[in-house]
């Protein structure tokens, strides 16, 4: 448990010492999940052949579309 505290201890000082890297990041990791939802639709989008949308599902490991 020493190893989490020693974890959180860090995490806490990034946040309070650095908040505009925290800013950056969390605009960062918005923009991913924006970019992310967008294939996720893609590859549920039944107007799209379901072979390519197979194949881009497995290449990026996502789940795969049913029909």
């Amino acid at each position: 448990m020493a190893d989490q505290d020693y974890v959180d201890t860090l995490a806490g000082q990034l946040c309070t010492r650095h908040t505009a890297l925290v800013a950056t990041l969390e605009t960062d990791l918005a923009g991913h999940r924006h970019r992310l939802a967008i294939v996720v639709r893609f590859i549920h989008n039944e107007a799209i052949a379901h072979d390519i949308r197979t194949n881009l599902a497995r290449e990026l490991h996502l789940p795969e579309p049913t029909r």
